[in-house]
């Protein structure tokens, strides 16, 4: 699919469609998004896959070889101790675990609808690996990784680890006059049933210093699941110069407002209309990234995002000397055992595990 750019004076809700790349294109205040589907063999003794690695270019592999990657793992797949400052990551893992370990000390396995919400800050190394502990089957992989910038004023912030479990995700079912149904989740932001106090049957409450914690930067993330043939109203977006971007990742097609468009896809969306979804014949699965712009430069290398060149040159020099508070893991890509188990373990010690209650609450 090429760049289709819609004329901006139309009506229509959609301004312009492209295709999705790797990884997908964002609009600020998001540095960018990679979506990871990976289909794992069986695991082995050491939590890797169990089956050869020859013709792979191990320790930057991203060849999707039989349907999966090592990245930047040698032994177990994954993303070994690396870097970041001045920005945020958010991790949507939809299936499959992740073992994270980062310089505060803190670890977590986690996965299953759960979300990781990093604040890099003035400066984290961390690690992201994904052990296959399941020796009998496949141990399928599903994630998204999205990067949102901070503003100047909180690029040299203390770094922020969160934990959202799935069990605590504002979710709710919107069902049409024909019965079929549309899920819809909130990582961030108030749409639908999901309004008031965060916390409070309200959307969840980001980071202190994220500019999702800004009231007025109308961030969201949602994740929307339709039923084949449902049909459900996105609604506008209240915030003034807000962006909206729809990420349609899975399924074959969909009409908005009477457009037709095929998957894959992504699609900016004129944030201040509403825009009315009709799924095709599958099931089909969205990503929604919105916010105000932070509206300021922006000057990245690699995994460090700052406002100047000379902040850049800043990172690197403070990278060299203080790795950002060294490495206190004996391996630079820890897992964390055979326990299927979901934790938490913050910086201070304290240790947090989801709240199996949460769901039937």
């Amino acid at each position: 699919m090429t760049t289709d750019d819609i004329d901006s004076t139309a009506t229509s809700p959609i301004l312009r469609i492209k295709a999705l790349g790797f990884p997908w294109e964002t609009i600020d205040p998001f540095l960018f998004c990679v979506y990871h589907d990976d289909a794992y063999p069986a695991g082995n003794a050491a939590l890797g896959p169990d089956a050869p690695l020859a013709g792979r270019e191990i320790g930057q592999d991203f060849s999707r070889k039989d349907g999966w990657s090592m990245y930047h793992g040698e032994t177990v797949p994954g993303f070994p101790g690396h870097p970041h400052r001045g920005f945020e990551t958010v991790t949507v893992v939809r299936k499959g675990l992740i073992d994270h370990s980062d310089s505060l000390g803190a670890a977590a396995r986690f996965g299953g609808g759960d979300v990781q919400w990093l604040t890099a800050g003035k400066g984290i190394v961390h690690s992201e690996m994904f052990p296959l502990l399941d020796g009998a089957g496949p141990n399928p992989l599903e994630l998204f990784q999205i990067w949102l910038n901070l503003p100047a004023r909180s690029k040299m912030a203390e770094p922020h680890f969160t934990m959202f479990w799935s069990e605590d995700i504002p979710a709710f079912t919107a069902t049409d006059d024909e019965g079929r149904k549309t899920t819809v989740a909130s990582v961030a932001g108030r749409i639908g049933p999901v309004d008031g106090a965060p916390g409070a049957g309200g959307p969840l409450a980001p980071p202190p210093d994220s500019w999702a914690a800004q009231p007025d930067s109308d961030l969201a993330i949602w994740t929307i699941r339709m039923e084949p043939g449902a049909r459900w109203t996105l609604p506008a977006a209240t915030g003034e110069g807000t962006r909206r971007s729809l990420y349609f990742f899975k399924g074959r097609t969909v009409k908005i407002a009477d457009r037709r468009v095929d998957a894959p896809a992504a699609i900016e969306l004129r944030a201040g209309s509403e825009a009315e979804l009709v799924n095709g014949n599958e099931v089909s699965e969205f990503l929604v990234l919105q916010g105000r712009p932070i509206g300021e430069p922006v000057a990245q290398y690699g995994p460090f995002v700052m406002n100047t060149q000379a902040e850049i040159q800043q990172a690197m020099t403070d990278y060299r000397r203080t790795q950002f508070g060294g490495w206190p893991w004996a391996d630079p890509a820890p897992v964390h055992g055979l326990d299927p188990a979901r934790f938490a373990r913050h910086p201070d010690g304290r240790e947090e595990r989801p709240n199996p209650l949460a769901s039937d609450a």
